[in-house]
């Protein structure tokens, strides 16, 4: 007797990242050490290694979400959509995290 399809899928995440794929590539990554990282690669970096599924946050790079600001990027916090971040070009990383309550990057 095969399994019945599942309806669900489980993750560890404690939080959902939307970001804006069309403003990150109009300003051509922008974040990381050198500047050239998108920012949601560099959030998902931050993240740790191993299946997105498992990590503690998951982001997720959407299509245009109709802001379109000039030199930065939006940002939509899963547990707080009515209120969107407009993420400057250069902004540490690690000060986009702890704004949005993100778990510390696990020891590797």
């Amino acid at each position: 007797m095969s399994k019945p399809p599942r309806d669900s899928v489980r993750t560890e995440w404690s939080a959902a990242i939307l970001v804006c794929g069309k403003c990150s590539k109009k300003i051509g990554g922008g974040f990381g050490g050198k500047g050239k990282t998108s920012l949601a690669k560099a959030l998902r970096k931050r993240g740790g290694k191993g299946k997105k599924r498992k990590l503690p946050y998951g982001v997720i790079e959407t299509g245009c979400l109709g802001i379109c600001p000039r030199r930065a990027v939006v940002l939509v916090d899963g547990a707080e959509p009515g209120e969107w971040l407009l993420v400057r070009e250069g902004t540490p990383v690690e000060e986009v995290a702890e704004r949005l309550g993100l778990p510390a990057r696990p020891k590797d």
